[in-house]
């Protein structure tokens, strides 16, 4: 276990510990080189001793750093220091999935849309570099406290899985695939399944499958028949429900097959809720046998070998024991071997039944006749000193002439044609047809297949993305697209499309779309304490509009500095969101006012005039007032906006009308105005 302060290859100062697994333990660490926190998992010992698993860990990781996308946790580094291994990865601050769900016990629909989306698209970014997670759980998809949603732990489990750590170690079985419970073949729709467990658990709070032992669960797995996620969550969408149930299909070829469909699917549940679009293939009624290839058979015979050599040593090593003593988090040997050997029986019936249909068709297995046949055609050819001319459409020109070349005959281009039906480069038809007889030497002549017949594009700009896929797709086009943000095209509808709407392309060429994402998010930076020129140019870089600016009095900001902004800072927003700033004007000021009233002097002598100073306690002149000349008393004498001054001194000089003067001074205090 690392302490606090430790540092991590002279780089990397380890904070805390901040989570543990079956496999590592996390650590929240500060980067000093980049001054940024990352968090740091650390393979635990039993591990860090087993050298074919560190490497094919380092290999996994390091390949799995090569992904980048928003919502996948980055891996930063990958390395070792006397004897530990790790990996440095993105710190998010957030809770996991698994946490977000036991504390609200059920997910809205909308929301579970949402994350799935988002988990979704982090698998399919993977996915197009052609790695697979294999361990989509709630406990390895976290919610940062911004909300957005974060998959990580990619590559690390196929490190585990490839090095066969049990299922205790690797995670809950809970949520693995039938192929990864019978240690079958694993690709992308693995994870699809993986992830639909996820989304039933979200909506229902529960998961579909459980049990004692990892064993008993993986058995569910394998064999038992899904509970729907509307038993639990009565206000679930059909469109979502299918959606769940189209992802947890135990037959790999009825599920999804790409990410890229699922989330399709799951953005148009998001808009219609209650339409039922999703199509799921009944295995009773589907007709399709699956068609085995030579690298099938070839890992068949491989698991068959490796089923005789695992007996053996079973044989040797487990010879009384019961088959209960099976450890957790593993699937039973014999009931392994079994399901493996009853899908070799079933291959190689399969394939029997294939191979025999295709001979019949072709007449291989027409048993008795054959020889009769092809003998009685040799006799007719050299008989007429003919040749029996050849079916040639769906073969390439160069294809056509090494046929015709054997029967003697000679092949002519006759140009080329568009045709819907015959691929571009395929011959179309032959001026010779199949089963003319021919002389030897003759030259047939042919035409070849341009391509598709050129049709006009449809107009798909401004449709939101469903809409305009489908259309596409209708006109018999194929499509790609791209996501932009966009100020004035609505999130969700196309922007532009190329080849434009009007013109002219051919069947089966590829339509370009670029989907709005709305305006773009852009985080608020944080001003405060800044001036306001450098306030308002950070904001303006940032992409967002400061539209009003007030002032306010601080004793803690300086003059001219911001106090306060009206959006948080590291909030999300739309590019161009207006923002109001408070700008510091200092300390308040304080003012004070003088009022007095003045009485005749006390000879009681007749006042000619008077001159009378304000002045502050240390006899600086606040206001002057000379030659006034009183009427009458009481005289009243006033004096407003006295700066910072509580008190001071007023001087009078009385001239009497005797000629005489008389001088009168006493001290006053001010009132705050």
């Amino acid at each position: 276990m690392l302490a606090e302060g430790m540092m991590i290859d002279g780089r990397y100062e380890v904070v805390g510990k901040i989570g543990a697994g079956g496999m590592s333990d996390v650590y929240k660490a500060k980067d000093h080189t980049l001054g940024r926190f990352v968090a740091i998992k650390v393979l635990k010992q039993e591990f860090s001793e087993d050298v074919n698993f560190v490497t094919k860990f380092r290999t996994e990781a390091q390949s799995a750093a090569g992904l980048e996308h928003p919502n996948i946790v980055n891996i930063y580094d990958v390395g070792s220091q006397d004897g530990m291994y790790y990996i440095v990865m993105e710190y998010v601050e957030g809770i996991t999935l698994k946490t977000y769900i036991e504390k609200k016990g059920q997910l809205s629909f909308k929301e579970a849309i949402s994350i799935a989306i988002q988990v979704g698209r982090g698998i399919e970014s993977a996915h197009n570099k052609n790695i697979i997670h294999r361990d989509i759980k709630p406990q390895n998809i976290i919610i940062s406290t911004e909300g957005k949603v974060k998959v990580t732990d990619f590559g690390i489990a196929r490190a585990a899985t490839t090095n066969t750590i049990n299922s205790d170690v690797m995670g809950s079985v809970h949520y693995s695939s039938p192929e990864q419970a019978r240690n079958g073949f694993v690709d992308g729709k693995s994870d699809i399944y993986s992830l639909g467990i996820v989304m039933y658990e979200m909506v229902t709070g529960r998961v579909p499958y459980d049990g004692d032992t990892t064993v008993a669960i993986a058995i569910q797995h394998l064999q038992e028949e899904m509970v729907v996620p509307s038993a639990y969550a009565a206000d679930l969408p059909i469109s979502l429900e299918k959606i769940i149930l189209k992802c947890t299909q135990k037959n790999a070829d009825r599920r999804y097959e790409i990410m890229e469909d699922l989330l399709l699917d799951l953005k148009k549940s998001l808009i219609n809720p209650d339409e039922d679009f999703v199509t799921i293939v009944n295995p009773e009624s589907e007709g399709k046998t699956r068609q085995y290839t030579d690298e099938d058979l070839e890992r068949i015979q491989k698991e068959a070998k490796q089923i005789y050599y695992q007996e053996e040593e079973s044989e040797e090593k487990e010879e009384d024991e019961d088959d209960d003593e099976v450890s957790e988090g593993e699937l039973n040997p014999k009931m392994e071997k079994a399901i493996t050997i009853a899908g070799i029986v079933a291959a190689a019936i399969i394939v029997g039944i294939v191979v025999y249909l295709i001979g019949s068709f072709f007449g291989f297995f027409k048993f008795g006749g054959t020889k009769d046949k092809k003998d009685e055609k040799a006799k007719t050819e050299q008989e007429s000193g003919k040749i029996e001319m050849i079916d040639l459409t769906g073969m390439t020109y160069d294809e056509a002439e090494s046929a015709l070349k054997k029967l003697g005959l000679g092949i002519r281009d006759g140009g080329k044609q568009s045709s819907d039906k015959f691929a571009e480069g395929e011959i179309i038809s032959q001026d010779i047809e199949e089963g003319e007889m021919v002389k030897k030497n003759s030259t047939v002549k042919v035409i070849v297949s341009s391509g598709a017949g050129e049709i006009e594009v449809p107009d798909v700009k401004g449709l939101d993305e469903t809409s305009a896929i489908n259309k596409i797709q209708d006109q018999g086009f194929k499509y790609s697209r791209d996501y932009q943000n966009s100020d004035t095209v609505a999130n969700g509808n196309v922007i532009s499309q190329s080849p434009e709407a009007g013109s002219s392309a051919k069947k089966g060429d590829t339509i370009s779309i670029v989907v709005s994402q709305g305006k773009a998010a852009v985080p608020v930076p944080d001003v405060k304490g800044k001036s306001e020129n450098d306030a308002k140019n950070e904001l303006s870089a940032a992409g967002l509009t400061v539209t009003n600016v007030t002032n306010e009095n601080s004793d803690s900001v300086p003059a001219g500095h911001v106090i306060s902004q009206s959006i948080a800072p590291g909030k999300y927003v739309d590019e161009g969101t207006d923002i109001t700033l408070v700008v510091s004007s200092g300390p308040k000021t304080t003012y004070y006012k003088f009022s007095a009233t003045i009485s005749a002097p006390e000879d009681n002598e007749e006042v000619e005039s008077a001159d009378i100073i304000l002045m502050d306690t240390n006899g600086d002149m606040i206001e002057q007032w000379n030659n006034i000349a009183i009427s009458s008393f009481p005289y009243r004498l006033e004096k407003t906006d006295i700066l910072e001054i509580s008190s001071g001194v007023l001087e009078i000089t009385w001239k009497l009308s005797d000629g005489s003067i008389q001088e009168q001074r006493e001290r006053v205090t001010f009132k705050k105005q």
